[in-house]
């Protein structure tokens, strides 16, 4: 747990008592604040007053004597239209931070690594802290990836903070200076909470806040956010800079070519290790992020030879192209994590032929992109809210489809399917390019509902 100690005897708000939000209080009640604290859902208040928390209505109440505020990001407070508490603590003078921002006013002699991006920024964080765990270093992992930062072991010099950073926390940090910063790609997402595409994009652009020499800026170059970026970092020339890419080489960084994975950090274009070593890495959105975990580490001080051994060893994330089992030749894959088109189009770009189960609560973009990918599915499984919407856009693409209304009909209809048609490299694929709240409470509990579902048919089938 994280020492506060400079929250000692103050009193501090905290809207939202989620996991973070729960962890927050902890650890502002441990290190002696006076904590109020308040959510929207009456069965978290009544929780937090179980747990012996002081319930405050921040909407009604005086906020005069508070200086800070530990926000929620999933919590509105610009757009698309402010919470009416962020608008009142503002108007008091407060401070909205989320819970990053203690950690690092309160960790300042250890390391952060911070690594944001529209997609893959869970792989390339938990990648990162795989590899530098297996070099020797002391590190925690966690962030926006689900572990709350503040549960943290404390880090003396020499440890190392791994946050993945998203866009909502990023609006929400202010003190860190990541001594590495990661940025993967820019995809349209999240929209409405930033205003539009420029407020996205300069939410993200926050990762380089402040960094300046020997600081490293991990910049991703395969699309024309990030590469508008890169070279306003490049022209501004405040810190290291290492592009990185999975579709070629790039000058000074590390990239994917013909196979291999290149350093060209030092301008040797060395390569350091084949591709196919790492199984857990499979598809070209994952050697963009092999690229970017190695430049990471590399800037961290880790040896080369060192992070590719821990590469080979990487198990993958649960919920990303996770391989669940393979029954009669048929591969079942939960990508549960891919909550968007964008997401989902790296799964659909990795395997072939595909029994797609897609569907939940759709974003702004819905499917659009993913049209050049449908002569990969064999057929879709429509589950959840999206399937009207849907079912007219698979009609337009001339895919065929059921609708099957719950995840675990879907499974079984495509398992079905599947092994009847009985062809090479079949994979019955969950990517559902939705959020998942319609039927899910996250999309963690859509993948283990899968897996549950996946697991069930093995009892028909010798599953290897």
């Amino acid at each position: 747990m994280i020492d506060l100690f400079y929250m000692q005897e103050l009193p501090v708000a905290v809207m939202g008592l989620g996991k973070s939000g729960l962890a927050t209080a902890d650890a502002l009640r441990r290190s002696g604040a006076e904590v109020r604290v308040w959510d929207d859902n009456p069965a978290s208040r009544e929780q937090a007053a179980e747990a012996g928390y002081q319930v405050v209505d921040f909407a009604t109440a005086d906020l005069s004597d508070l200086t800070t505020m530990v926000w929620s990001p999933g919590i509105p407070h610009t757009f698309p239209k402010p919470h009416p508490v962020a608008e009142r603590a503002r108007k008091a003078g407060l401070e909205l931070v989320c819970d990053i921002e203690l950690l690092a006013r309160a960790e300042r002699e250890a390391a952060f690594i911070g690594i944001t991006g529209t997609n893959g920024k869970s792989t390339t964080t938990t990648l990162v802290g795989h590899i530098m765990d297996k070099a020797g270093r002391r590190v925690a992992v966690g962030g926006n990836l689900g572990t709350p930062v503040l549960t943290f072991p404390p880090m003396p010099a020499g440890g190392t903070y791994v946050l993945e950073m998203s866009s909502y926390q990023l609006e929400l940090t202010f003190s860190i200076t990541f001594d590495v910063a990661v940025l993967l790609n820019i995809t349209p997402d999240h929209l409405a909470r930033h205003g539009g595409m420029e407020g996205y994009v300069a939410a993200k652009r926050l990762i380089f806040h402040r960094q300046t020499w020997p600081r490293t800026a991990v910049i991703g170059v395969d699309d024309e956010h990030c590469r508008a970026i890169h070279a306003r970092l490049a022209a501004a020339g405040d810190q290291r800079i290492w592009p990185v890419s999975a579709l070629g080489r790039v000058e000074g960084g590390v990239y994917a070519e013909d196979g291999w994975l290149v350093d060209d950090t030092e301008g040797a274009a060395e390569r350091v290790a084949e591709l196919s070593r790492f199984p857990a890495l499979l598809g070209t959105h994952n050697w963009q992020n092999a690229a970017a975990a190695y430049a990471a580490c590399k800037a961290a001080g880790v040896p080369a030879a060192a992070i590719v051994a821990a590469m080979a060893t990487f198990p993958g994330l649960a919920h990303r192209q996770q391989l669940v089992a393979t029954i009669d030749g048929v591969r079942f894959v939960n990508d549960s994590k891919a909550t968007n088109a964008d997401a989902a189009e790296k799964a659909l770009a990795t395997f072939d032929p595909i029994y797609w189960i897609l569907g939940g609560q759709a974003k702004e973009t819905g499917l659009n992109g993913l049209e050049s990918y449908m002569n990969r599915v064999r057929h879709a499984f429509l589950i959840g809210e999206a399937s009207d919407r849907f079912a007219i856009w698979l009609d337009e693409n001339g895919v065929a489809y059921t609708r099957c209304g719950t995840l675990d009909v879907a499974t079984a209809k495509a398992a079905a399917l599947a092994r009847r048609e009985s062809l090479p490299g079949a994979c019955v694929l969950l990517s559902p390019a939705c959020a998942s709240w319609d039927q899910f409470a996250n999309f963690e509990k859509r993948g283990e509902a899968f897996v549950a579902s996946v697991k069930s048919l093995t009892e028909g089938g010798a599953a290897r």
